[in-house]
């Protein structure tokens, strides 16, 4: 009888001492990879500190309204690119659906005299079916992401000129539901629009699917390993497909909000979307290589790039320079990712 509890003791006896043997790095390294939000939250803190001292302007309520707005596409955009990439997928698509699922909503409201509500509902059902294109060809193809992506990349920007003909539905030809998520309110002094409150809305939902679902454990488990979640029972290609659908879907709800932020419809917005989409979510700590990240690190990332690039402005600094430091802070948070795996070991 003894004999049987000793063993147990011993075992959690060595694995106690063996915990207590890792130096400060190996403890740090740990716990970022246990919490792969902590790092970018460190640097969004110590970026609002640094911003605020170096330029009075920066935290005045009407700055950080212009930055909550500014945030509120990439940030959406977000939402469906950390999806795909814990899949150990990527989508360099999603800024074209998004503009091309505008333009669908925008024009079939206006030209069509479609009902507001009806061109919204067929704008995300056009999202939806590009995002189902995506995933179609990289589980039934088995074609690589990056380069169904990029395709569909090409693809989707050129059926947007072909059906916008070359032109822009401004605010005044807007059809009502179309433009509402640019109406703002305020909270104290600062100003918010409602397309910033339904991408915190996407935020919290996924952020609870991720976490508390068999769904959200099966898209980990399939980034993190996709041979062991098929022979743990998952079925990988059926939830590799459902991601890019899901995923789809949010860029033809960030259209919506893309229409309020810029209150017109244009096939020539979110041209770098995508790739401030990939920036956001791979500065907010999510691995390139699947299984690890969370949606809050990637909101935490959009805020990031929203803050350096408004605080570089503010300190007059010429816009090349704001791609100097994005660049920096991309390979900064790959290196940072690659040490954190090492964890692992």
């Amino acid at each position: 009888m003894s004999g049987t509890t000793q063993a147990p003791a011993s075992s959690y006896d060595a694995a106690d001492e063996f915990l207590d043997r890792r130096t400060p790095a190996q403890r740090v390294q740990t716990t970022l990879h246990r919490y792969p939000w902590l790092s970018p939250a460190l640097v969004l803190l110590l970026s609002v500190i640094v911003f605020t001292f170096l330029n009075e302007n920066f935290a005045t309520p009407n700055n950080l309204s212009i930055i909550t707005q500014q945030v509120a596409v990439v940030g959406a955009l977000a939402v469906g690119q950390t999806l795909i990439i814990l899949t150990a997928g990527i989508d360099l698509s999603c800024g074209a659906i998004m503009v091309f699922s505008s333009m669908v909503m925008a024009k079939t409201a206006f030209d069509s005299g479609l009902p507001g509500w009806l061109a919204l509902l067929l704008g995300l059902a056009v999202g939806g079916l590009a995002g189902a294109v995506n995933g179609l060809l990289v589980t039934k193809v088995r074609l690589p992401p990056f380069i169904v992506t990029l395709g569909t990349l090409n693809i989707f920007v050129a059926l947007t000129l072909l059906y916008a003909t070359g032109r822009t539905i401004r605010d005044s030809e807007l059809v009502a539901p179309l433009a509402l998520l640019g109406n703002t309110f305020t909270v104290g002094e600062i100003r918010i629009t409602y397309g910033v409150v339904v991408m915190l809305a996407m935020y919290a939902l996924f952020g609870f699917v991720l976490r508390y679902t068999a769904w959200g454990r099966h898209v980990y488990a399939v980034g993190d390993d996709a041979e062991a979640a098929r022979l743990a029972g998952i079925q990988v290609q059926r939830v590799l497909l459902s991601v890019y659908v899901v995923a789809g879907i949010i860029f033809a709800v960030t259209a919506w909000i893309l229409i309020g932020r810029v209150n017109a419809a244009s096939p020539n917005s979110g041209i770098d979307a995508n790739l401030d989409s990939i920036t956001a979510v791979v500065i907010g700590g999510t691995s390139l290589f699947g299984g690890r990240g969370t949606v809050l690190g990637a909101l935490i990332g959009a805020l990031i790039v929203g803050v350096f690039r408004n605080g570089l402005t503010l300190a007059g600094l010429d816009v090349l320079y704001q791609r100097l430091a994005v660049g920096v802070l991309i390979i900064l948070a790959v290196s940072v990712d690659q040490w954190i795996r090492r964890a692992r070991t």
